[in-house]
């Protein structure tokens, strides 16, 4: 049992690295679709913050995912549910890289997990209060990207409207090098929590049944993130960006 335990946090680090693959595309299409950086450099531009981002920021979202979503006291020892939440979130990425459609790996694995969760002990597992927080930022998300990028457009055209376009062009192209490490920035802290948080919930759960005897590095009586989990949930999101998504990348670029 305590190797399924390890084979669970390993398919937990393949969908992260699913993650880095095929979402992480969305930062540097833009930068290189204007060729401002080769797609191997943006590549390695985009992995490199990912994984700094390891150490700029505290845990909230992997606490958000591990114990907001489902009542993890329902699913213990929870190890086939979480199991099952994620190859269900991986099929999915594979089949939308391969089809090229820049969907939301984040989506994937909250409603894997939720189903899963579901199917074991029922509607009751669910903690609606975080449902609803978490489903009105899902919804308002694009609008709000939407709003924020007409108001940051239109006054970026009303300021330069009337500077040189050599030297707005070459601003420019600098500044996609500074959006595009903003944008890996919080995809790493924003989507490696996501894996953090059910790896974390996994020993959680299989600590609170007593149902499997495990090293003391992998007992977990409450929820805080252990180091090399966060170092693994990093790491694993970076490399999955070092390979790149190429079919995400051009459709995005074009």
């Amino acid at each position: 049992m305590f190797t399924l335990i390890l084979v669970i946090i390993f398919i937990a680090l393949i969908f992260d690295f699913l993650n880095g693959f095929h979402d992480a595309a969305n930062s540097i299409a833009t930068i290189v679709s204007t060729r401002v950086l080769t797609p191997r450099k943006a590549v390695m531009w985009a992995a490199f913050f990912n994984l700094v981002a390891a150490f700029m920021f505290d845990v909230h979202v992997a606490k958000t995912i591990g114990k907001g979503l489902i009542d993890l006291s329902l699913i213990a020892p929870g190890h086939y549910v979480i199991m099952s939440g994620l190859i269900g979130a991986i099929v999915w990425n594979i089949i939308t890289w391969y089809y090229g459609i820049p969907t939301s790996s984040s989506h994937a694995l909250i409603g894997g997990y939720a189903g899963a969760a579901m199917a074991k002990a029922g509607l009751g597992v669910i903690l609606f209060s975080g449902w609803i927080k978490t489903l009105i930022f899902i919804v308002i998300a694009p609008f709000m990207g939407m709003i924020m990028g007409f108001v940051l457009m239109a006054g970026l055209m009303w300021i330069f409207h009337d500077r040189p376009s050599s030297k707005i062009n070459s601003m420019f192209r600098k500044l996609q090098l500074v959006s595009a490490a903003l944008y890996s920035l919080g995809h790493g802290t924003n989507d490696a929590q996501k894996t953090m948080g059910i790896i974390t919930g996994l020993l959680i759960t299989v600590t609170a049944s007593n149902a499997i005897d495990l090293p003391s590095f992998l007992h977990l009586r409450e929820f805080n993130v252990p180091l090399w989990v966060i170092l693994l949930s990093h790491f694993a999101i970076a490399m999955g960006t070092l390979f790149g998504g190429w079919r995400i990348v051009k459709t995005m670029g074009q």
